[in-house]
């Protein structure tokens, strides 16, 4: 999971939510991505955010990330779940999915318009997922 444990949230007064600061913020230390590259792949998910916002906040919050992913590289479980939740954004109705594995590691995380395109995140091949569970 890509999130920083404290007492007091380090997210509060933050316009977006800690899920999509924390996967921006890993994009960039995990592949070592540019901002802009980072800004493109948000934006291929839906979320527009500047590559500027993303400079911020991997100042803010990298050194946490960068130490994280040093120490440990969760590799994905067999069973994914798949969770849609419907959300408006200027007015049009939007659905946002979120993938977790069994073991609670977040796989990947997309803002849609239209239907869903099932596919394994980068890197892992879809072929060794046994179990794949949606709410709906």
């Amino acid at each position: 999971m890509h999130t920083i444990d404290t007492g007091s949230s380090p997210y509060k007064g933050f316009r977006f939510p800690q899920a999509i600061i924390s996967h921006a913020v890993w994009l960039y230390f995990r592949f070592s991505l540019s901002y802009r590259d980072v800004e493109e792949r948000l934006a291929e998910r839906g979320i527009v955010v500047s590559y500027e916002k993303i400079r911020q906040w991997s100042h803010t919050f990298g050194h946490s990330y960068a130490t994280q992913l040093r120490r440990r590289r969760a590799r994905p479980g067999d069973k994914w779940h798949m969770d849609e939740v419907f959300l408006k954004i200027n007015g049009k109705t939007h659905s946002l999915w979120h993938a977790v594995d069994q073991d609670g590691n977040v796989l990947d995380i997309m803002v849609r318009a239209g239907g869903i395109r099932l596919r394994a995140p980068s890197g892992q091949r879809s072929s060794s997922v046994s179990s794949l569970q949606t709410n709906s």
